[in-house]
């Protein structure tokens, strides 16, 4: 495959970069939640909607460019639901779903009026009403609705329907997210699409663990360019530099593997072996380039009011999203050894 970004992906990454720049501000640590005008704003400016078919009023691009923008949203570590709301739930319904479904959530979504989340696992569902419990739904507690994922089926349920209770939780690095807990809640059911949602997910965090790490990678780098130490600047000493060109390669495969699983997905190619790849770059490249930036930043690093305690935070809570990628390498790599 060509690794070269295509022209949409580049044009899309550098409006949502602008976009975010002017919005996002970095507040201390702890106060998390949803930056509302952010969202609103790359409604407007057509990024939300950029990603998905034309016959939705959209660009008519997808996960490829989809994952450029949710790269730029891990760079500035925006409090933005793009990934469940978009690269999963509003993709899904425009591939699976009715027009009337589409009108009626997709449409507000694209607009940046409405939240949908995912919840993947927990539930059961019978004659076309679900139940059970999710904790740690990303964006779930200020959504309006939620993909809920069953054995065999998943469905569309409306978050102001009888029988939905939604509290308030917090993640590591304080994003929002909520406990989830149906009771014999009627859905509408869009098919089997639990892994259709499982690997577009997957991409899209590590898509976004790329952008929270390149841009960790950046402001280690320059800080080690300017913080002196015996009258020299840290980044002349070569335990330093080891770190950072360490750093620098652990980002890269972060990048390349996430690419090649968008690819695969966004092709119609095998892909789980792809992305169970990604996934474990994304969490183990993820884990060593948070804790490389903490420790050559030193004391700063770990003072909770300063910008790179944010990317750490992220870095963690997207090591561990949607679980482990070990057991899916393992269990791949029986199958290819068994034949």
């Amino acid at each position: 495959m060509d690794f070269t970004p295509s022209e949409a992906s580049a044009d899309l990454a550098a409006l949502t970069r602008r976009i975010l720049a002017d919005k996002v501000t970095h507040t201390p640590h702890g106060t998390g939640g949803f930056d509302a005008p952010s969202w609103t704003a790359l409604g407007q400016a057509g990024v939300l909607d950029a990603g998905l078919p034309s016959s939705l009023g959209g660009g008519g691009f997808g996960l490829l460019e989809q994952c450029a923008v949710l790269t730029e949203i891990g760079r500035a570590v925006a409090a933005v639901p793009y990934l469940p709301s978009i690269t999963m739930a509003a993709s899904a319904l425009a591939e699976f779903g009715t027009p009337q479904l589409v009108d009626r959530w997709v449409l507000p979504v694209l607009r940046g009026e409405r939240v949908l989340a995912v919840a993947l696992s927990g539930f059961t569902a019978s004659d076309g009403r679900v139940s059970g419990a999710r904790s740690a739904v990303a964006s779930g507690a200020f959504a309006h609705g939620f993909l809920v994922a069953t054995p065999g089926e998943t469905f569309l349920i409306d978050a102001s329907a009888s029988g939905v209770s939604v509290r308030p939780q917090q993640t590591t690095d304080h994003a929002d997210a909520c406990l989830l807990e149906l009771s014999d809640v009627p859905g509408v059911s869009l098919g089997d699409i639990g892994e259709w949602l499982r690997l577009r997910g997957t991409v899209g965090v590590c898509a976004q663990q790329l952008g929270v790490v390149e841009r960790s990678l950046e402001l280690t780098a320059a800080y080690a360019a300017e913080r002196k130490q015996f009258d020299h600047v840290i980044g002349g000493f070569q335990a330093v530099r080891q770190r950072l060109a360490d750093a620098y390669l652990d980002v890269e495969a972060v990048r390349l593997t996430t690419l090649q699983a968008a690819w695969r997905l966004a092709s119609g190619l095998p892909a789980a072996e792809a992305v169970a790849t990604a996934k474990f770059w994304a969490a183990e490249a993820g884990h060593r380039v948070a804790h490389t930036t903490v420790h050559v930043h030193g004391g700063v690093g770990i003072d909770v009011d300063h910008v790179v305690h944010r990317y750490f935070a992220a870095a963690k809570r997207l090591e561990f999203q949607l679980g482990s990628a070990t057991s899916q390498l393992l269990d791949l790599g029986t199958l290819l050894a068994t034949g």
